[in-house]
């Protein structure tokens, strides 16, 4: 599309959609910024770009005055005046659909359920070492539409993806894609897991050969995927005769018949769950970048905010921020992770999961659960069936840290690791994340 002289409705005013907003106008089209909130905190001034607003109303009324419209993740497919522009013919794309069309480069691009932004960040400083050009951006809170400008097609663009904004994906095409696992989430917004399946292997939709996709071998779903390009797996559970996999403690990779079997790293001493290491090392190779720059990558990694996050350790008690655990098998896997006696902090935003399995966990791990938030009563509730009692329900995420304190003793781990998602109580999960740790030090 030619964006000079076009009407677009931009709709959703956080960071992608005033990105987008501001390329777009760059590029010449006429914009028209929507959002249901009439208080916005804008990075630039609208009205000096030339951008018009259409503010605490719904598009409805107005949408088939437009030429495309770019909505925001957080937006559903499934509201009406989405489904009245495409009934009228009209475009509908996200924010990495536009930037994917106008980036003039090479992009992986990395969803699942989870992983995502630790693969994501942990790929973008590897291939640092291989093209000092590459860039990290999308899902992980760098809008890809703000870096689109710096783009040269010597760039390399890593992009964490969500299944919301593949809901829109047209023509998205990576050279390199992932799925790197798949369990439920996000059930209340894509209403069931066959949907949830769809929406995430739209990331190869439109993949062809030389492209490649990277995939869980381990992962029944998966396992179970049919791109239509080259395929290359990664294990931690099976020596593969073709792809990255873990033996004796070690990544090996067999990637050129020519050259067999080649020794990547130790996975001792790695601030990285093996899964998203040989995740991580899979891509990489596809990418051109060498074994010793992956290694060396994998080293140096420390982790990232939020995401089985050390904060500190107070009277023997040591405390870890997982706020990024969403849904049930991210806070499966943190309580799995540590190998002290926990007391976890767990509850939120109800995205119709399926608590069982993250109880299940409990066994020989939790001492003592502290629940928040709307989910409490069910999680309770099933607290109840699995007959695990020592549970108790605070009023403030504040008041849980206190109490989570006041349970643990020496040898003993506070964990945030809520396993739902935030918007209950809290903006997103970092500032859950963050005001975690304020709560922490103030003890």
């Amino acid at each position: 599309m030619d964006f000079p002289g076009k009407k677009v409705l931009v709709c959703g005013m956080a960071r992608s959609g005033q990105a987008a907003a501001a390329l777009l106008c760059d590029l010449g089209a006429e914009v028209t910024a929507q959002d249901l909130n009439k208080n916005i905190n804008w990075t630039y001034n609208p009205h000096e770009r030339g951008i018009a607003l259409y503010l605490g109303q719904n598009p409805d009324k107005i949408i088939n005055e437009f030429d495309l419209v770019v909505i925001s993740p957080g937006l559903s497919i499934y509201l009406p005046f989405i489904e009245k522009a495409k009934a009228l013919g009209i475009p509908v794309w996200g924010e990495s659909e536009l930037a994917f069309r106008l980036a003039p480069c090479p992009v992986i691009a990395i969803t699942g359920t989870n992983g995502k932004t630790t693969v994501t960040t942990l790929v973008g400083e590897i291939m640092k070492h291989h093209n000092p050009r590459t860039i990290v951006a999308g899902n992980i809170g760098i809008p890809l539409t703000s870096m689109v400008r710096n783009l040269t097609p010597d760039s390399l663009v890593v992009a964490e993806i969500s299944s919301f904004q593949l809901e829109t994906a047209v023509d998205f095409r990576p050279n390199i894609s992932t799925v790197l696992n798949m369990t439920e989430d996000h059930l209340d917004r894509h209403k069931d897991m066959e949907t949830y399946i769809e929406m995430k292997s739209r990331i190869f939709k439109n993949q062809r050969h030389p492209d490649i996709a990277v995939l869980n071998y381990d992962n029944n779903i998966t396992r179970e995927m049919k791109p239509d390009c080259s395929i290359v797996w990664f294990s931690e559970k099976v020596v593969l005769p073709w792809g990255v996999y873990q033996r004796n403690g070690n990544i090996y990779a067999k990637m050129d018949s020519n050259r067999g079997e080649e020794y990547i790293v130790s996975l001792e001493g790695l601030s990285v769950m093996t899964e998203n290491a040989l995740a991580a090392t899979a891509l990489a190779l596809c990418a051109g970048a060498s074994p010793k720059d992956i290694a060396v990558g994998l080293k140096a990694f420390g982790g990232v905010p939020h995401r089985l996050e050390y904060v500190t350790c107070i009277g023997g008690v040591d405390y870890y921020n997982d706020s990024k655990a969403t849904n049930i098998d991210a806070a499966t896997k943190a309580i799995k992770a540590i190998n002290k006696p926990i007391i976890l902090i767990g509850g939120g935003y109800d995205k119709g999961a399926d608590f069982g399995p993250w109880v299940d966990a409990f066994e020989h791990k939790v001492s003592q659960l502290i629940l928040i938030g709307e989910t409490a009563p069910q999680i309770i509730k099933t607290c109840q069936e699995k007959r695990f009692t020592p549970y108790m329900q605070a009023k403030s995420l504040q008041d849980a840290v206190k109490m989570a304190a006041q349970a643990a003793a020496p040898g003993m781990t506070v964990l945030l690791s809520p396993a739902c998602a935030s918007m209950d109580m809290f903006r997103d999960y970092e500032e859950r994340g963050d005001l975690f740790r304020e709560y922490v030090k103030e003890i």
